[in-house]
């Protein structure tokens, strides 16, 4: 029989080892990285043997764990506060059950494939390449490897959208600049939303860096409530905006006589009075028999962009700016 000392030596046998640049090549970290990250504290300290160091299948998890967090938006400075935690036995079970929240899908959406024949089929019949590279630029399509004349769709309504439009005549480069200008107001919103939740809800679960087990769970739950939240108050502005434009530019458009709101006041036509240079040079932009259908189109623009501002005011700057405009 084997005595305690025989069996421990079987164990480490047993156990893998690697060198550093065996390390490196199971977890696809650089060897540099490796030592960057050893001089940061984020790396067990390898056994030394002889003139190497030998790593172990634990410094292969730690490292497959930065690299998840790092793909989650963490910085190092961050990682190696949780990884502290973590080796003093504070436990990480409800931070990254915080994390795989906050990273988990905020839409029952589900994700599609589209071959290149049936996107051509969709959109007229005719290939457009680069029609084709601004949409995988936008994140409308990916392309699935080793499938040329496949890509994934995260977002089937986006692409159906987009389907409908085009069919309505809306050319392809309109529709991706139209999407490009939403997705910049729409990140106001969400930050917006952020910055508001985390003021007034989430500060208090936060405020320990890294927050205890028990905080990061309270949070997560607090994540899944407030989810749809953001989504449902957009969707009920957004459907009010729209019947107020919608409303404004039928009018607009039919040259009704009577307003058609009961208000009428706020439909009515006033005279302003332009400077002459303004009056020249959007001449020589559209010509003369073009200047009024020019500065209605040019303000209906202004107030529609001003309205969604008002919805997510990015900071104070741009609401001086607004006032002052």
């Amino acid at each position: 029989m084997s005595g305690p000392g025989q069996s421990s030596a079987a164990d480490r046998k047993s156990a893998a080892e690697y060198r550093i640049e065996d390390l490196a090549h199971a977890s696809g970290a650089t060897v540099r990285t490796i030592r960057a990250y050893q001089d940061r504290g984020l790396l067990p300290t390898p056994e030394r043997r002889g003139r190497a160091n030998v790593y172990r299948d634990t410094h292969l998890a730690r490292l497959r764990q930065i690299a998840d967090l790092l793909d989650r938006g963490y910085t190092l400075a961050s990682i190696k506060e949780l990884l502290d935690a973590w080796d003093t036995g504070r436990g990480l079970g409800g931070v990254l059950g915080l994390v795989a929240e906050v990273h988990g899908p905020w839409t029952d959406e589900q994700a599609d494939r589209i071959t290149r024949e049936e996107l051509n089929r969709r959109f007229g019949g005719n290939p457009d390449d680069e029609a084709v590279a601004e949409a995988v630029d936008l994140g409308v399509l990916e392309p699935v490897a080793g499938r040329d004349d496949e890509f994934l769709v995260p977002s089937p309504q986006e692409l159906a959208v987009a389907v409908e439009l085009y069919a309505a005549g809306v050319p392809l480069g309109a529709i991706s600049g139209h999407l490009r200008e939403l997705r910049g107001r729409v990140e106001q919103i969400a930050s917006r939303f952020l910055e508001f939740t985390t003021e007034h809800v989430f500060a208090r679960y936060l405020g320990h860096r890294p927050p205890t087990d028990a905080d990061a769970a309270e949070a997560a739950a607090m994540v899944r409530r407030l989810r749809p939240l953001a989504q449902q108050t957009v969707d009920a502005e957004l459907a009010r905006a729209m019947r107020t434009f919608a409303t404004r530019h039928l009018h607009h458009h039919l040259g009704a006589d009577t307003p058609l709101e009961s208000d009428s006041s706020a439909l009515a036509t006033h005279r302003v009075d332009l400077p002459s240079g303004t009056i020249r040079a959007v001449q020589r932009l559209v010509g003369p028999e073009n200047v009024s259908a020019f500065v209605t189109a040019s303000t209906e623009r202004e107030v529609q962009s001003r309205t969604l501002d008002s919805l997510a005011p990015s900071n104070a700057k741009t609401e001086q700016i607004d006032q002052s405009g």
